[in-house]
């Protein structure tokens, strides 16, 4: 089994799927700056409290392990921030993913896992969206990772780096056996803050715009469950390790659910009334957003296993209960 090095592994997504990667047997190096991710969440030995900027340091990482493939999930991923600040979101996710396939070259690694995202295609022109949907980014974070895209296409082609891109759509829930969850500061994604306003941790959930073109109004977002994404990125390493050539994958359930419909099936897994406020639209929120997912369940066998949207806020409620103030109890 290789030596996979994991940037952002003590994040959300990163530290499951490292969790997942431990079970199948590979050696995990993860690599996180810690100002987002939480030190707690690391479950392998090997961890390197490097920033990507630092070039000189992160060299060090790549001298003193066998590295045989990298999944890269440090970046700056939130939207609103990304148009007030965009550079430091350029900076960040393109010069830091730049260091790692120099460094890539240099120690002739091959393989790369990049955590993308459903924002590369801004406004969507057909629901479901497919990878060859034209990209439109509305924002500068969703920029940034096409930007990096359009990078490793040509890393590609000129020193043969194969790349997987996983484009995501919204991941939820939390590790069924409870280790890990989601515990960003400050919180932006709904099911956790749905779930903090369960707690007592906030007054209400605010809804942003009430007058979208959909059924009750509000937007409708497809959830896929944070363990269902781990595992197809494993699926999309083992691939490249078989020859598969460089690919893009969209990560959803195909099927969306509105603000409400979150609220309303939060409410039936905690049992209780959860407290809302209607606001007004934020700019660049597409009214519906859905993945087809078609490409990689037919190319790379993947099949999710939580994909009832219950299910997937019953693990985040288990994991928030007992981590009501997520890692720094």
């Amino acid at each position: 089994m290789g030596v996979i090095l994991v940037t952002g592994g003590a994040g959300y997504i990163g530290s499951h799927v490292v969790k997942e990667l431990l079970k199948k047997g590979y050696k995990v190096v993860v690599l996180d700056n810690l100002q987002k991710g939480h030190k707690k969440a690391v479950l392998t030995p090997y961890f390197e409290n490097v920033d990507l900027k630092e070039k000189n340091l992160l060299k060090g990482v790549f001298e003193k392990y066998e590295i045989d493939a990298i999944m890269h999930f440090a970046a700056l991923s939130t939207v609103g921030e990304s148009m007030r600040e965009p550079f430091k979101y350029y900076e960040n996710n393109i010069l830091g993913g730049l260091n790692l396939l120099e460094l890539m070259k240099d120690h002739n690694i091959k393989y790369f896992i990049f955590s993308s995202t459903a924002a590369v295609y801004g406004e969507p022109q057909v629901i479901p969206i497919p990878e060859d949907h034209p990209k439109n980014p509305t924002n500068v974070y969703g920029s940034s990772k096409l930007m990096f895209e359009e990078i490793l296409n040509w890393y590609d082609r000129i020193y043969g780096i194969k790349y997987v891109s996983l484009r995501y759509f919204n991941a939820a829930g939390a590790d069924p056996e409870g280790e890990l969850g989601e515990d960003h500061r400050p919180e932006t994604h709904l099911i956790p803050i749905v779930l903090k306003t369960a707690l007592g941790q906030r007054e209400y959930v605010e809804i942003y715009g009430t007058d979208y073109p959909t059924p009750d109004g509000t937007c409708i977002r497809d959830y896929i469950h944070v363990v269902d994404l781990a595992e197809a990125h494993i699926l999309a390493l083992e691939a490249l390790f078989d020859g598969m050539s460089s690919e893009i994958f969209n990560l959803g359930n195909e099927r969306g659910y509105s603000v409400r419909e979150v609220i309303s099936i939060a409410e039936k897994v905690v049992g209780q009334k959860i407290p809302v406020k209607e606001g007004q639209r934020r700019p660049g929120d597409p009214a519906v957003l859905i993945a087809s997912s078609n490409k990689i369940k037919k190319n790379l066998k993947w099949k999710p296993k939580f994909n009832d949207l219950e299910t997937m806020i019953s693990t985040a409620w288990n994991w928030m209960k007992k981590h009501p103030f997520g890692y720094s109890e």
